[in-house]
């Protein structure tokens, strides 16, 4: 009797002991697992400090510092005195209220509503034709690349002898040609200097456009094309049913970039016509720098500068929501 139930005791025993060392041997592991996981993350977020480091200094001081500039009456006597009066939203009133702020808004609306057209436009059906194998494709694509690659100070001061009225080499060879019988003031009339400056905005985003265009349509499978034209869709059915869809988002990026770029641009129009004559090329962008660096008002400069960032965020999101509606319908 007592052998009998010793021995299930014993079993027990033996099976709780073993119970114990497999319950040890699963949770031993279990500590150096998350010291693991531990060090893996403070190794994630070192590969990011320096990432994080220079963005706060390098983009977020500046933006912080340029909206808290815009609340205060910031001049060229805050350098050495460090004073700067808060006068809260007495910049932006100054600069909303202005007569040039209506001028420069249209402008600006005009510049890059006309840019982006004929920068997109132009691109893409580049983009289209670069897609054929023919012999220099890869030379030509590269050519093309130039006038994005050049110093946007060096592309204005070529297309500003160009344009030029007496001596430039567009009216020079309007005229070899017979079409003018004297030259055109394309940088100083009040009615063409807008125009003039959009088409030299164009030439110098036509690359950018090409180049993300391009390489969306290279993404999309040949075998929907070959699919297609056993349906009848060719040529244009084949760009409507297949390209553009495909394309839509490679085209979202594209507008969006270049509306957000171009509403900033300042280099372009300072060495073409330094926002005349009259004011006709003069734009939010040219506006603030004028007022920041030219009249010494930081403060109300810093404000135009922040209305331009609204305006490029409201489009951003704007554009973007709508993108997705049309895609998910």
């Amino acid at each position: 009797m007592s052998l009998a139930t010793d021995l299930p005791q014993s079993a027990g025993q033996a099976a709780g002991k073993a119970a114990k060392t497999h319950g040890t041997g699963t949770e031993k592991p279990a500590p150096r697992r998350r010291s693991r996981q531990r060090r893996e993350r403070v190794f994630q977020w070192l590969f990011l400090v320096p990432a994080v480091v220079y963005m706060t200094l390098f983009f977020g001081y500046p933006v912080v510092k340029n909206v808290v500039m815009s609340f205060q009456e910031y001049t060229t006597s805050t350098f050495f005195t460090g004073e700067a009066p808060w006068v809260g939203f007495a910049n932006y009133v100054t600069v909303l209220s202005s007569s040039l702020f209506s001028t420069s808004l249209l402008n600006t609306a005009l510049f890059t509503i006309g840019s982006i057209l004929g920068q997109f436009v132009i691109g893409l059906a580049l983009a289209i034709f670069f897609q054929r194998k023919f012999p220099l494709n890869g030379i030509l694509r590269s050519l093309l690349l130039l006038p994005w690659l050049l110093p946007l100070i060096v592309s204005s001061a070529v297309w500003r002898w160009i344009l030029d009225k007496d001596s430039g080499a567009l009216n020079r060879f309007l005229g070899d040609l017979g079409v003018i019988d004297t030259g055109i003031p394309w940088l100083t009339s009040t009615s063409l200097a807008l125009i003039a400056v959009v088409g030299v905005n164009i030439w110098i985003g036509i690359p950018f456009n090409l180049t993300i265009l391009y390489g969306g349509l290279q993404e999309i499978p040949d075998e929907l094309y070959e699919a297609g034209s056993l349906d009848g869709a060719t040529g244009w059915k084949a760009f409507r049913h297949i390209t553009w869809p495909m394309l839509r988002p490679v085209v979202s990026v594209v507008l969006v970039l270049g509306v957000v770029y171009t509403l900033k641009v300042l280099d372009i129009i300072l060495g073409l016509t330094n926002g005349g004559p009259a004011n006709s090329t003069q734009t939010i962008a040219t506006q603030s720098y004028n007022l920041s660096f030219h009249e010494f008002k930081f403060g109300e400069g810093a404000a135009l500068g922040n209305v331009l960032v609204i305006i490029s965020l409201v489009f951003a999101v704007l554009y973007l929501r709508a993108s997705r509606r049309a895609v998910d319908e």
